[in-house]
């Protein structure tokens, strides 16, 4: 058996060099940037008003200004403004030449043309510099997962098609002989396949394309049909018969079918029998059949493969620390991934842990980490934890 790490720099070490295409802007949300884009002008491209008030040269408390002409965003005021002038002006709009300082319109008294500026003017020039927010030619950092955030951005340094990492095409598939699907009636010694629709919802979370093949039953010949469908799949994902049982075909079907082994055994608690390889172009990752081994493993290698095929780098789920609220017995040879959660006294471990049992993963927010050999901890320690 290998570590989580050394298995984690195993799967990392097959990836191929991601692939880049150009997409419009409206579809660039929750992709992950890849390659340089460039502000076409400075934003504002022009000195604007920050409030609604009058553009002046200057004021004076009780000096009266004559109000010679309006700036509007989108419609600005083309004549110069000298001393003893002021021009309405509105929030966003182009600050007339020659105009030093906007004076809030509560800080004045109109009649007719004519403004008076009160004794409590506010201080401030209420003027947004040309290029304030950015100058043309600056970019935005990558890789980085595009937000909503990145997106107006994006438009306003009119960029209208952006470059991103092609989004990996993943195969899920279930095996065994037990499992039907969702809505099927399941027979006397069945069970209803679950571990594949989570996985698919956790790699669309993730970026990824996945697609569900159908239920591999526990022949060879089940298994290489299959696989055979895997097509143009970056990734292929097997859930269940990794293990090294008389019905686990997995293993000996895949190298028959020339995959070309990294991996097999991990020493961590769910998901020890994971396995990998290439398989053909495809990264192919067996997971464990265990509903809660097979998501576990989802969160901890799954996520940091996708996450690596965008060009995001490639490194393990980031961990945070928190207080446990209770004691923990001392851990054993393998690296273990307790369900937990939250409360207002710390993080609380379930004390059922069984890799069945998905409604504890259910309650769960968090998996608390536990080193090989870990010795007891107290409540109030600080531990590891994976949010989820």
């Amino acid at each position: 058996m290998i570590s989580v790490s050394e298995a984690l720099d195993a799967l990392f070490a097959l990836l191929p060099a991601h692939r880049i295409e150009t997409v419009p802007l409206l579809e660039a949300h929750g992709r992950v940037l890849a390659g340089p884009v460039a502000a076409t002008r400075d934003q504002p491209p022009f000195a604007a008003s920050a409030m609604d008030g009058y553009a002046v040269v200057d004021a004076k408390p009780g000096v009266p200004l004559t109000v010679i002409g309006e700036s509007a965003a989108g419609r600005g005021f083309a004549d110069h403004v000298g001393e003893g002038q002021a021009v309405r002006i509105f929030t966003g709009a182009p600050i007339p030449t020659g105009a030093t300082r906007v004076i809030l319109q509560e800080d004045v008294t109109r009649q007719g043309d004519r403004i008076t500026p009160g004794d409590r003017m506010d201080p401030g020039d209420n003027i947004r510099a040309a290029g304030n927010d950015f100058r043309a030619g600056s970019g935005m950092p990558f890789p980085r997962v595009l937000s909503s955030s990145d997106i107006a951005q994006l438009a306003a340094m009119n960029v209208a098609r952006v470059p991103v990492s092609r989004r990996p095409r993943v195969a899920l598939v279930a095996t065994g002989d037990e499992l039907v699907m969702p809505g099927e009636t399941p027979g006397p010694d069945q069970i209803v396949a679950s571990n594949t629709f989570g996985l698919h919802a956790l790699l669309r979370d993730l970026g990824a394309e996945p697609r569900m093949l159908p239920i591999a039953r526990d022949t060879v010949v089940s298994l290489k049909t299959v696989l055979g469908m895997i097509d143009d799949a970056d990734l292929v994902i097997t859930v269940g018969g990794a293990s090294k049982g008389d019905h686990d075909l997995v293993a000996p079907v895949a190298a028959e079918l020339g995959m070309e082994r990294a991996f097999h055994m991990v020493a961590m608690r769910p998901g020890k029998p994971l396995m990998s390889g290439r398989l053909g172009s495809a990264v192919m990752i067996g997971l464990p059949g265990n509903p809660v081994s097979a998501m576990v493993c989802g969160h901890v290698f799954v996520g940091p493969v996708v996450r690596a095929m965008q060009g995001l780098p490639a490194q393990a789920v980031p961990r945070l620390s928190g207080e446990l609220a209770h004691d923990l017995a001392a851990n054993g040879p393998r690296e273990h991934y307790m369900r937990a959660r939250h409360a207002p006294d710390g993080l609380h471990v379930f004390e059922r842990q069984d890799s069945s049992l998905l409604h504890v993963l259910g309650a769960a927010d968090a998996l608390v980490v536990r080193p090989v050999l870990d010795p007891v901890r107290k409540a109030g320690d600080l531990v590891d934890y994976i949010p989820l």
